[in-house]
């Protein structure tokens, strides 16, 4: 015989589980938000903006050709910035306590698509040294770029300010907490299905029906012990309801 799906069944699991899956979804919740408030620690972010556009002169006017070359050094000056070139200066420039490899894993330069102008993002745990490495990483290649590349056209388009980066990029506790609440509602719904599926004993007639494809054609009532208070039998084998009656010796 085909099993078949059925769909108050599957709800019924759930309801007569819904305290697990609840109990399940409140604790990982929990979890998230005390690791996401108290565990993990914030993380800010400061950018900084730099044109790259060589001044127009009378010998050399400002082309579309020139635009172009300038927007294709924006790749080599992305490796430039991170390199320990710039980065080993604004290490000792704001003495910090750290190597210039282990600085370039903060730093990321990043541009849109054929565009003059490079961001210079660093994330850090302190919203103002995020602040001072973005905007001391910007002067530092501005001022080495042009004997590294024997071509001055950097500017500083703008600098990083610390009232932007005081509210930190991460965690995220609410959207933490609330990744949390759907796979928990996944791992207690999934646990009803496992619990269920574990569980072959018979509590109904509808078990017997499907685990011995038979038809019930009685059950026996259970009858509580609250039920045969009172009770007694004579001696002639008849049962007497006595609630509440006294029968001397």
């Amino acid at each position: 015989m085909e099993e078949t799906i059925d769909l108050r069944q599957l709800f019924g699991t759930l309801k007569k589980r819904l305290w697990l899956i609840a109990l399940i979804t409140i604790i990982a919740a929990m979890i998230s938000g005390i690791i996401s408030f108290f565990v993990l620690t914030p993380v800010y972010q400061a950018r900084t903006q730099i044109l790259v556009n060589q001044e127009s002169s009378e010998q050399q006017p400002l082309n579309a050709y020139t635009i172009q070359t300038n927007i294709q050094l924006i790749s080599t000056y992305n490796e430039i910035i991170t390199s320990p070139v710039i980065l080993e200066d604004v290490v000792k420039k704001l003495n910090l306590n750290v190597t210039a490899k282990q600085l370039s894993g903060q730093v990321q330069v990043t541009n849109s698509e054929d565009s003059q102008v490079a961001h210079i993002v660093v994330q850090d745990t302190d919203a103002k040294r995020a602040t001072d490495i973005a905007n001391t990483t910007a002067d530092v290649f501005q001022e080495k770029i042009s004997s590294i590349m024997s071509i001055d056209n950097v500017s500083v388009l703008s600098k990083a300010e610390l009232a932007d980066s005081l509210n930190p990029i991460k965690p995220a506790p609410l959207m933490n907490i609330a990744i949390a609440i759907v796979v928990g509602l996944m791992l207690g719904v999934g646990l009803a299905f496992l619990l269920e599926y574990l569980d072959n004993t018979i509590k109904t007639e509808q078990d017997v029906e499907t685990i011995l494809e038979l038809p019930v054609i009685g059950s026996i009532s259970v009858i509580k012990d609250r039920e045969l208070e009172g009770t007694r039998v004579t001696p002639t084998g008849a049962n007497h309801a006595v609630r509440g009656e006294t029968y001397g010796g």
